[in-house]
C-alpha cells in the first residue's frame, strides 16, 4: 500500500513538473518573436531540404541502377555468341564439361575488355545438371529461370557472392539469357554484385543528409541574425515605451543611421517629447487650477463668516418682517448653507490634491457607523418617503478605519441612493471575512447606464442633471467618497443597471495597511432581490 501511494506521489510530481515545463515553454513561445521565427524557418526550410535531398537520391540511385542494368544486358549479349560456341558440343549431363564452358565463356568475355566491373557466371539446364554455380549457396530465383526457359533474356534483383567472399551474400543483378545448344537449351545467368553502387548510393546519402543539415543551420542562423536586426529595436522601443508609461518621461530612443528602424526611432522619440510638454502643460495647469480652488476656498471663508453672521441675524428677526422679506432671510439661509458645503467639498479635495489628507485611524465596530449613518439621514428619509433596510451580522464587525471619513463615504452613498429611490426602500448589508469587511448601498430607482458606473466618481458629474435633488448636491461627494476609501488601500465600486436601480460598494481592509484581495460581498446583486 506504502509503495502504491508513493509510486502515486512521484507521477503527481512528475505530471505538475511537466506541466510548469510547458507552460514555461509556451511563455516563451507566446513571449519570444526570434524564437517562432527560427522554429518556423528551421520547420519550413527542413522540410524543403528533405524533399530536395529525397528527389535527388532518388534521382542519382535510379540512374546509377540504370546504368548497371543497361551494361548487364550489353554484356550477357556481347557473351551470347561465345556462349552459343562454347556450349554447342557440351552434354548438360556432365558436370566437366559444363564447368569447362563455363571457363571458357569467362575467358572469352573477360578477353573482350566489354567487362562492366566484377561479376560470375553460372549455367543451368532443363536437366538439373549446372555449372559450379548450383553448388553454391547463391539460387536462381524460380521467376526468373521460367521468363528464360521461355527464350527470353530477362533480369532480377536478387542476393548474389560478393567478389571477396563465397559466402557472403550482397545485394546483386542478375541476368539470363537462354543458349541453345545439340543436346539441349541451356540458361546462362551473370551474376553481377552491386556492393560498389550501394557503396555510391551510401555516399550520396551521407552527403545529401550533411549538406542539408548544414544549409538548414546556415539559414537558421540567417533568420536569427536577421530577426536579431529587426526585433532589437523593437524590444528597444517597447521597453523604452514602458519607462515612458512608468512616469519617466525623459527616455528616449537611441537612433543610429538613416534606414526604416532609425526613422521610426526618430519619430517615437518625437511623440515622446511631444507627450511630455503635453503632460507637463497639463499638470501646470492642473496645479495652478488646484491652487486656484484651495485660494479662493480659503479666501472666501472669511467673508462667508460675515454674511453667516448677518444671515442669522435676519433669519432669527424674519418674524418681525413682512412675508417676503422673512422668505428672502429662510431662502439665504439655505443657500448659505449649501454654499458652506461646496468650500467644505472644495477645501477637502484641495486636501487630496496636494497630498495632506491623513488618517485617524482607530478600532471600531463597523455596524456602529453605519447606524449613526442611517440615524443621521432619518430625516431624508422620510421626506423621501423611503424606507432604510440595515442587513448587518449579529457579531461586531471591527476594522481599523477613520470613523469620520467612512461615516462621511456611507452619508455620501446613502444620500445619493435615497435621491434616487423614488419611494421604494433602500437596502444597506454589511458583510466581513477573515481579512476584510464590506457595506453595499442598494436602491431600487431607475439606475445606471452602460458605462456610468465609471463615471460616477467624477467630480461635478451627473447622470441626470434634470432631476430634482432634495439634498442639493455638489457633485463632489462621490469623488471624495472615493478619496477616503483609496485612503484607507479601500475599494469603492458602482453598479446600475437601467430599471433595476444601483448599488454601491465600499470594501476596507479589516487591518490597516492590509492589501486587499476580494470583497466579502458581491458587487452586483442578485436578481431575486428586485423581487423582495
Amino acid at each position: 500500500m506504502t509503495e502504491a501511494v508513493a509510486e502515486v506521489s512521484f507521477v503527481r510530481r512528475l505530471l505538475r513538473r511537466l506541466n510548469s515545463w510547458l507552460a514555461a515553454a509556451a511563455h516563451t513561445w507566446r513571449q519570444s518573436l526570434q524564437l517562432r521565427v527560427a522554429t518556423t524557418t528551421l520547420l519550413v526550410t527542413g522540410t524543403v531540404v528533405l524533399v530536395i535531398g529525397v528527389f535527388i537520391v532518388d534521382q542519382v540511385a535510379g540512374g546509377v541502377l540504370k546504368a548497371k542494368r543497361e551494361a548487364a544486358i550489353s554484356q550477357a549479349r556481347v557473351g551470347l555468341e561465345s556462349a552459343r560456341s562454347a556450349l554447342s558440343g557440351v552434354d548438360a549431363s556432365v558436370v566437366d564439361d559444363v564447368d569447362q564452358a563455363r571457363l571458357e565463356i569467362t575467358s572469352s568475355l573477360t578477353a573482350s575488355g566489354r567487362s562492366t566491373g566484377l561479376f560470375s557466371i553460372a549455367i543451368e539446364s532443363a536437366s538439373g545438371a549446372s555449372g559450379p554455380a548450383a553448388t553454391s549457396a547463391v539460387k536462381i530465383p524460380t521467376s526468373l529461370r521460367r521468363v528464360v526457359q521461355q527464350g527470353n533474356l530477362a533480369l532480377q534483383y536478387a542476393p548474389v557472392h560478393s567478389g571477396t567472399s563465397t559466402t557472403q551474400l550482397v545485394p546483386g543483378l542478375i541476368v539470363g539469357e537462354p543458349v541453345p545448344a545439340r543436346t539441349g537449351l541451356f540458361e546462362l545467368y551473370y551474376l553481377f554484385p552491386l556492393t560498389s553502387e550501394q557503396e555510391t548510393i551510401a555516399l550520396l546519402n551521407r552527403t545529401v543528409l550533411l549538406s542539408g543539415l548544414v544549409l538548414v543551420l546556415l539559414v537558421v542562423a540567417i533568420a536569427l541574425l536577421v530577426t536579431r536586426q529587426v526585433v532589437r529595436p523593437v524590444r528597444v522601443a517597447a521597453q523604452t515605451a514602458g519607462r515612458l508609461a512608468g512616469g519617466d518621461l525623459s527616455q528616449r530612443i537611441t537612433v543610429r543611421g538613416t534606414d526604416d528602424i532609425a526613422r521610426l526611432g526618430r519619430s517615437f522619440n518625437d511623440m515622446a517629447g511631444s507627450l511630455q510638454r503635453q503632460i507637463r502643460r497639463l499638470e501646470d495647469l492642473s496645479r495652478l487650477q488646484r491652487r486656484f480652488t484651495s485660494d479662493v476656498s480659503h479666501e472666501l471663508r472669511t467673508p462667508l463668516t460675515t454674511i453667516r453672521m448677518a444671515s442669522e441675524l435676519l433669519h432669527e428677526s424674519r418674524e418681525e418682517f413682512p412675508a417676503e422679506l422673512a422668505r428672502s432671510a429662510e431662502l439665504l439661509r439655505a443657500e448659505l448653507d449649501r454654499f458652506e458645503s461646496l468650500l467644505a467639498d472644495l477645501l477637502e479635495i484641495s486636501r487630496y490634491d496636494a497630498g495632506a489628507a491623513q488618517l485617524e485611524s482607530e478600532t471600531v465596530d463597523l455596524r456602529g457607523v453605519v447606524a449613526a449613518t442611517v440615524e443621521g439621514q432619518r430625516i431624508l428619509a422620510e421626506r423621501h418617503g423611503a424606507a432604510v433596510v440595515v442587513r448587518a451580522p449579529a457579531e461586531p464587525v471591527t476594522v481599523d478605519m477613520d470613523s469620520r471619513r467612512v461615516e462621511r463615504i456611507l452619508r455620501n452613498l446613502l444620500g445619493n441612493a435615497l435621491d434616487h429611490s423614488e419611494g421604494r426602500p433602500v437596502v444597506i448589508t454589511i458583510g466581513y471575512d477573515d481579512d476584510a469587511a464590506a457595506v453595499t448601498v442598494r436602491d431600487h430607482g431607475v439606475g445606471l447606464r452602460p458605462g456610468e458606473a465609471g463615471l460616477v466618481f467624477n467630480r461635478f458629474w451627473r447622470g441626470d442633471p434634470s432631476r430634482s435633488r432634495l439634498t442639493g448636491g455638489t457633485g463632489l461627494g462621490l469623488a471624495i467618497s472615493l478619496e477616503d476609501a483609496r485612503l484607507h488601500d479601500g475599494w469603492l465600486q458602482a453598479w446600475g443597471e437601467r430599471g433595476r436601480g444601483a448599488q454601491f460598494r465600499l470594501t476596507l481592509p479589516r487591518l490597516a495597511g492590509h492589501t486587499l484581495m476580494s470583497s466579502p460581498l458581491p458587487l452586483a446583486p442578485d436578481e431575486h432581490e428586485d423581487d423582495e
